[in-house]
């Protein structure tokens, strides 16, 4: 999924940042509602009925309050929580932090690394409340989209839904693209030779795709053993250098030598973005046992986990390159240094390995969310019908998980036949995915004060400000990155993800004005 950007992708970002100071149920019209006549009454249209006379938002709500209503042909009850935490940890790629993302936050923030990471947690863990609260009333296949349709206007929902699903799939082709050039980095330290990069990106998309249609309690199990082991490896580093540098703090990083308020705030977004995807084991709301307990509780121990292990991640390698003369702003191959640092210089051999199992993992958790985003929009019109069938014997969406499977290896098959790095493939479509999960994260967020006031009658202090706060913190990332304008690619992709909203959405527009038009006729 979007885990954060890697080293050549994101230093160009960092570059144009410092130069510039960087289910919806069917809303659409039939049965019991009136017909719609205009353009803009059909793209903002009110709720729409289902054939037996109820609000479909409220039949979505409904049915996803008890999974074996609405099953979706997936395997009800067939994951553990352990197995439905995987997937959210997976979706963050957490090894892929302290081997990229923290060297690319310290260039920025310096000493005060671990305070961006501090602050951003607390960010995540505001949204991680606002999701929290959605998923112990409403559990489906269709994550955050089907939270946002049960109370926002169509066309939000619509845009809910077209974002995340870009997330998931811009997320695993940023991490296919990733995955090629480490491999190919380590291929040619060790042999001296390098495989055709598209030969690596087919090798290491077929086995995710294959894996998500073929049983989801296979894949959960991977994805938990692949992300155990390889943060297993990291943790052992870190204690390695804190056990050598002794019981006694960093003056340098408590007292924030050298730190600028500029620089600090651009650190502390793409700390923001380490965390992406950890809400992905809200997809699983048909498959997880005793969803409406066990996802809340994934995705915000993915975010309190995931917080901490970064925080001290980013404390460590900042110690630990003071500790060993070098600058961890320029490392390459940090865990490298590090482990050298703790006295067990293999071990940085192992994370290398440990962060492509990773990406692997990241890979996996994506197509499997991906597919039932997209199987829960073809239930609900946003995609063709046959999107919504489902593998008979693997209870898996089989359509839906080709579909997302090739959408994410495409896109990365055009840029390696380009020669295009996949440094650079990485950095472009990490970003595209934050764009879509910031915009999801705000959607949901915005989303919640309304919906239990509505459908739960609760209205207190917590749930007027912290959705409002929340909602700001994702305003301030999604602001910080895009004005002032980055340079070179990634100044064009907000522009490309705005065209690829406003396409979306014109294409509901006009399927909803025609679905009115044939129920006025009819």
């Amino acid at each position: 999924m979007a885990c954060s950007c890697r080293r050549t992708c994101a230093t160009e970002m960092i570059a144009g940042q410092k130069d510039s100071m960087t289910a919806s149920g069917r809303r659409l019209a039939s049965n019991g509602s009136e017909p719609i006549s205009s353009h803009m009454a059909a793209f903002a249209g009110a709720a729409a009925i289902d054939a037996g006379g109820l609000p479909v938002a409220e039949i979505s709500e409904k049915n996803t309050r008890d999974p074996k209503a609405a099953g979706y042909g997936l395997r009800h009850g067939a994951l553990s929580p352990l197995e439905t935490l995987a997937q959210s940890i997976s979706g963050v790629c957490p090894t892929l932090t302290p081997f990229v993302t923290v060297p690319l936050v310290f260039t920025l923030a310096g000493n005060a690394t671990w305070l961006a990471y501090i602050l951003a947690t607390g960010g995540i863990l505001l949204v991680a409340w606002c999701i929290g609260r959605f998923g112990r009333h409403s559990s489906s296949p269709g994550s955050l989209y089907s939270y946002a349709s049960m109370i926002l206007p169509p066309w939000l929902a619509t845009t809910a839904a077209w974002s995340l699903l870009l997330a998931y799939v811009a997320g695993s082709a940023s991490n296919i693209g990733g995955f090629y050039y480490f491999a190919n980095v380590m291929l040619q330290k060790a042999t001296g030779h390098v495989v055709p990069t598209i030969l690596l990106a087919l090798i290491i998309a077929i086995p995710p795709v294959w894996m998500a249609w073929r049983d989801v309690r296979i894949s959960a199990r991977a994805m938990l053993a692949l992300e155990a082991v390889s943060v297993t490896l990291v943790v052992a580093v870190i204690v390695l250098v804190l056990w050598r540098h002794g019981l006694h703090g960093d003056p340098s990083q408590f007292h924030l030598r050298g730190v600028t308020a500029g620089g600090f705030r651009q650190g502390l977004v793409l700390a923001l973005y380490s965390f992406v995807g950890f809400e992905a084991a809200t997809a699983l709301g048909s498959e997880a046992r005793n969803p409406l307990r066990a996802i809340p509780r994934a995705v915000i121990l993915t975010a309190v986990l995931g917080g901490l292990f970064f925080t001290l991640c980013a404390y460590t390698e900042v110690l630990g390159f003071g500790m060993g003369g070098k600058d961890l702003g320029t490392a390459d191959v940090p865990m490298h240094v590090l482990a050298a640092v703790g006295g067990v210089p293999v071990l940085g051999f192992l994370i290398d390995i440990g962060a492509l199992v990773s990406l692997f993992a990241g890979i996996l958790a994506g197509i499997i969310a991906a597919a039932r985003v997209l199987l829960l929009m073809s239930h609900n019109g946003l995609t063709h019908a046959s999107l919504r069938a489902t593998h008979e014997r693997n209870a898996t969406p089989t359509g839906a998980t080709i579909v997302t499977g090739l959408a994410a290896f495409l896109p990365v098959a055009f840029f390696a036949l380009k020669g295009e790095s996949g440094l650079d493939v990485y950095g472009w479509l990490g970003m595209l995915a934050v764009y879509g999960f910031v915009v999801s994260y705000g959607l949901v967020c915005f989303a919640l004060p309304g919906y239990l006031r509505d459908h739960h009658g609760v209205d207190n202090l917590a749930t007027k400000t912290i959705p409002w706060i929340a909602v700001g913190a994702m305003l301030f990332a999604l602001v910080a990155n895009l004005y002032p304008v980055p340079e070179g690619v990634y100044g064009k992709l907000p522009f490309i993800f705005l065209a690829y909203l406003a396409v979306v959405l014109l294409m509901f527009a006009f399927r909803s004005r025609t679905k009115a038009s044939v129920a006025e006729e009819s």
